[in-house]
């Protein structure tokens, strides 16, 4: 009789708060239980039995700072996992205007982990392929001669990116669109750079990042993506 651990870890992100911690914490950004709770709907102390739960299983990590702990997604294939379930899982019910504000800027740009998903997301995968920056590959993007070219002069230093222990650039099956969107060590140098450029900036309490007015001219200039189309 086969066995795997496949329903263990099935069973712990099943349950909802936990579901919904995790889906928070795709943000890329590290929390805390106060924090994970708040947005999950439950008491604290009902996020930290929840939380031991998932950190016992491999699915996240927890950093101390002082008197303060903070929790994460333990590595990008975690949020793989959870981006895929995102995919199949029917759409949530729209029941307030907030809420519906809300799904409409997650659904243009968000971050997913630690790359930029949503349209926005890939309308950037759809330009870098279009101008010859990036081609697909099977399951990943490649950097081709003229986007070596393009990366340097964006400020991104591809032989740095190419030496962290991950995957490069991988094809990222976005939820919302239905399409890919660049992920991998250089889909976060991309996100980096756009927020270290001032282009793009998260959006508090939940993944949703917001193009400013420098953004919009220059995502039009270097990626030709009219962010005024979008009407956010």
């Amino acid at each position: 009789m086969a066995q795997s651990n496949v329903a263990e870890i099935a069973s712990i992100v099943s349950e909802s708060s936990r579901a919904a911690m995790l889906t928070v914490l795709m943000d890329g950004r590290f929390h805390t239980a106060s924090e994970l709770a708040f947005m999950a709907g439950i008491k604290p102390q009902t996020a930290s039995f929840h939380l031991s739960k998932m950190q016992e299983a491999g699915l996240i990590v927890q950093e101390k700072q002082g008197r303060h702990r903070y929790y994460g997604i333990q590595n990008e294939e975690v949020a793989k996992v959870m981006e895929s379930f995102l995919f199949i899982a029917p759409p949530v019910k729209i029941k307030s205007l907030k809420q519906s504000s809300q799904d409409k800027a997650m659904r243009y740009a968000r971050t997913c982990y630690d790359h930029l998903a949503g349209s926005l997301g890939v309308q950037l995968a759809d330009a870098l392929l279009k101008t010859g920056v990036l081609r697909e590959d099977h399951e990943n993007f490649r950097v081709t001669e003229k986007g070596e070219l393009f990366f340097k002069e964006l400020g991104i230093p591809l032989e740095t990116v190419s030496k962290k222990r991950r995957s490069f650039s991988y094809r990222c099956l976005d939820w919302s669109e239905r399409r890919h969107h660049l992920a991998g060590a250089l889909g976060q140098a991309v996100l980096e750079r756009l927020i270290e450029l001032g282009w793009i900036q998260r959006v508090p309490q939940n993944r949703a990042v917001k193009v400013t007015e420098e953004g919009k001219d220059g995502l039009k200039k270097t990626f030709g993506i009219d962010h005024s189309k979008e009407g956010t």
